[in-house]
């Protein structure tokens, strides 16, 4: 019995042991209550020990939640209710039948009286109406776009259009949507802000800036930028960067100057932007006074805020910072993004779920830095990290997409439609490369080619070069009736180069071609192409030019072997450009307030004539489809500036002048027979005020001059060097 009473005893003290070594703090707790008088609560976040560096004790005792933050619940509901077709892609929603049978065509409903159209949208329209892919017939069209007023969709708005939905319901060719394309900048209101447009866009493709990630339908909707009432509709200006200089290193590492919301979605990110704030290389600033009740709401640090921030200037730090930050304000997106990328300023990002702009074909990690808005204060560490070449990188790209796709609301269209395109013909589309190099994807069209290594600005990022051999295209406006006539000449002259494949006569003469036994004798395929007078038809992109590269000549040119296969080896090594002899400029007249067009013999030139000279067939396409058929009327109305007109496309792709090279006699203009027969003495005149007309109707088109001037002219070696002439490769070119 004793060991029995030991052994409980010794079970029972064990068990004790256990209890306090694992349970010690429960027990003590348990015991020592009372004594205590009351529990320890939880450590207050506001303690100093724990945010002394960060924020003030009292800022985080406020109660500024927000308290019209939804539950996923409500959230869920309110999505279901705006986007009925949540599941909606091409393939279910959208009816590609007219596409394929019509082609890709875009028809706008017509404008009816009395309905308000903001500055805006007017733009979008007017952009969508000069389009390629524009037709008046609904029958024809692939895709349809409303003549309603979608932009702001904010009912506390002014532009706010009420009744849209039974508007929309009743147009005959609504079908719920489909095939529709719907722009939207503004959606929803306070307090919320939701993605809410008002009506139901039924099966329609959402165009929409401040698209929020979890409302995005990935492949059919599209986000794109917020833009402001004053975005040109046309061109837009340059980049603040230049091509061909070096950024300094600027002033200011990052930079903020804008609204602080006090209240409401949006204001956490933007209340906490003065953390970062040093006053040195990192300038935060925020103001509250904005609003009609901002008083009401005004905290201890609105005064100061207020005060510093009329100390900068915005423009100021846009030009002399390297990063800006873009957080999100009531919505998504902001104008600010737009206006870092144009001053090279690269964006950093604090706008969580944001769908950046046309990201399907966008890539944003080689622009923007795309920061999360609860890791604020790592983001000045995180921009010290990186190198200046990458830096360097970064600006580069945002010039380039600002100027291929967001200066302008035209270029905004044309991305957002050719995104479209390339959806519905996806064999033929463009490859994401494209969309973020020079050109861009706008001047890379897949109807040419889908092979990169087909386009001449692709070769040296591609590793190839161009074809060795060259076609002669020669235009041809008069009847061959004389055996010394200049294009028999030219014809025998052309032939004899070793780089030469064919010729190849484009006959746009009333008259027949003479019979095959009337032209001369060439060691290369002659071939003879019917055209009309039209002088865009030199443009054509004949399937008889079997080359890459074509050198266009007028009938009358005068040029020899020599010349010709210099120019053809100078233009390997700038497949891209112009290259070529005769030269004309351009410059602005100030007594006139317009361009002009000169043809004075100078060092200075920004046109190389298509009168000899050497370019890529791949801007034959491009001057086909890529140009509306407004543009190519004009001048085929008056038989003139067709050659002008390729300089300025060509330049536009590029961003850069022809390629001059040596010349033994000047060019001059010779007007076409075809005018001389009924012209009065005057004629010579005519063409050249026509000629001083189409710089300016061309450069309206574009939206700004494209065209770039040099002094940069190329001679072969030893050219007039005082050796013998057998020491000269290209000797002819010396010989009169």
């Amino acid at each position: 019995m004793p060991a029995r009473k030991k052994y409980i005893f010794m079970t029972f003290f064990a068990t004790w042991l256990l209890l306090f070594f694992f349970g010690g703090d429960q027990l003590r707790h348990l015991a020592f209550i009372k004594k205590s008088g009351a529990s320890r609560s939880w450590p207050h976040w506001a303690d100093g020990f724990l945010l002394k560096s960060f924020a003030d004790p009292e800022e985080l005792q406020r109660d500024n939640g927000d308290h019209s933050v939804q539950s996923p619940k409500d959230r869920r509901e309110l999505r279901q209710n705006i986007y009925k077709y949540s599941r909606c892609r091409m393939e279910t929603c959208f009816d590609f039948s007219n596409c394929r049978k019509h082609g890709f065509k875009v028809f706008v409903y017509p404008s009816e009286s009395g309905d308000p159209v903001s500055e805006s949208y007017l733009k979008i329209i007017t952009s969508l109406e000069e389009s390629r892919y524009y037709t008046p017939n609904p029958k024809e069209a692939c895709l349809f776009v409303l003549n309603t007023d979608t932009l702001d969709r904010d009912h506390l708005s002014i532009q706010y259009v009420h009744s849209i939905h039974d508007k929309i319901q009743g147009f005959p060719l609504w079908n719920d949507g489909r095939n529709h394309l719907i722009f939207n900048l503004y959606s929803g209101t306070w307090p919320n802000y939701t993605e809410d447009l008002g009506f139901d866009i039924g099966q329609a493709i959402l165009a929409k800036a401040s698209f929020y990630i979890e409302n995005f339908r990935p492949g059919f909707d599209i986000s794109i930028p917020l833009f402001s009432k004053d975005h040109p509709q046309k061109g837009g200006e340059r980049g603040w960067l230049h091509k061909t200089s070096l950024p300094p290193k600027k002033k200011y590492l990052l930079v903020f100057k804008g609204k602080r919301y006090l209240t409401g979605i949006g204001s956490d990110t933007r209340n906490a932007l003065h953390h970062i704030h040093n006053g040195k290389d990192i300038i935060s600033l925020t103001t509250c006074k904005h609003g009609k009740d901002w008083e009401k709401h005004k905290d201890q640090r609105c005064d100061k805020d207020n005060t510093d921030y009329n100390k900068f200037d915005y423009q100021e730090l846009l030009h002399n910072s390297t990063f800006c930050i873009i957080p999100r304000g009531r919505r998504l997106g902001s104008f600010r993004f737009l206006e870092a990328l144009q001053a090279a300023c690269i964006p950093v990002l604090l706008s969580n779920g944001w769908e950046l702009p046309f990201s399907e074909v966008i890539d944003w990690s080689r622009s923007a830095i795309v920061g999360e808005e609860r890791l604020l204060l790592q983001i000045p560490s995180t921009v010290r990290c990186l190198p200046s070449d990458k830096i360097l990188a970064f600006q580069q790209q945002t010039q380039f997409l600002w100027e291929a796709y967001f200066s302008s609301v035209e270029k905004i269209v044309q991305t957002t439609l050719e995104i479209i395109k390339d959806r519905i013909f996806h064999q033929v589309s463009r490859p994401r490369f494209s969309w973020n190099t020079l050109p861009g994807g706008l001047l890379a069209l897949p109807e040419y080619s889908t092979f990169l290594s087909d386009f001449p600005f692709y070769y040296l990022q591609q590793g190839s070069s161009p074809s060795s051999k060259f076609t002669a295209l020669i235009r041809a406006v008069s009847p061959v009736v004389s055996l010394s006539q200049p294009i028999l000449k030219l014809i025998q002259v052309v032939s004899r180069s070793p780089y030469c494949a064919q010729i190849v006569v484009l006959w746009s003469c009333e008259k027949p071609p003479p019979l095959s036994t009337r032209w001369p004798q060439a060691t290369v395929p002659l071939t003879i192409v019917r055209a009309s007078s039209k002088v865009s038809d030199r443009f054509l992109p004949y399937s008889a030019i079997g080359t890459e590269a074509v050198l266009s000549l007028d009938e009358h040119t005068s040029l020899s072997t020599g010349e010709v296969d210099f120019a053809f080896m100078v233009w390997r090594s700038f497949p891209d450009r112009i290259v070529g002899f005769p030269m004309r400029s351009h410059f602005w007249d100030t007594s006139r307030n317009q361009w002009s067009y000169t043809s004075k013999w100078t060092n200075e030139f920004s046109m190389v004539l298509t009168a000899a000279a050497f370019y890529h067939r791949y801007y034959h396409s491009l001057f086909t489809h890529y140009l509306p058929a407004r543009i190519r009327s004009f001048i085929d109305q008056i038989a003139n500036c067709e050659d002008i007109l390729m300089n300025f496309l060509v330049s536009a792709v590029t961003k850069l002048p022809p390629i001059k090279v040596t010349q033994k006699k000047q060019h001059r203009d010779v007007p076409l027979p075809q005018l001389l027969k009924s012209a009065p003495p005057s004629n010579g005149n005519l063409r050249f005020s026509q000629r001083q007309e189409c710089v300016n109707q061309f450069a309206a088109w574009f939206g700004y001059m494209p065209l770039v001037h040099s002094q940069f002219r190329l001679d072969p070696v030893l050219f007039k060097d005082q050796v013998s002439v057998l020491r000269k490769k290209y000797r002819h070119l010396e010989r009169d």
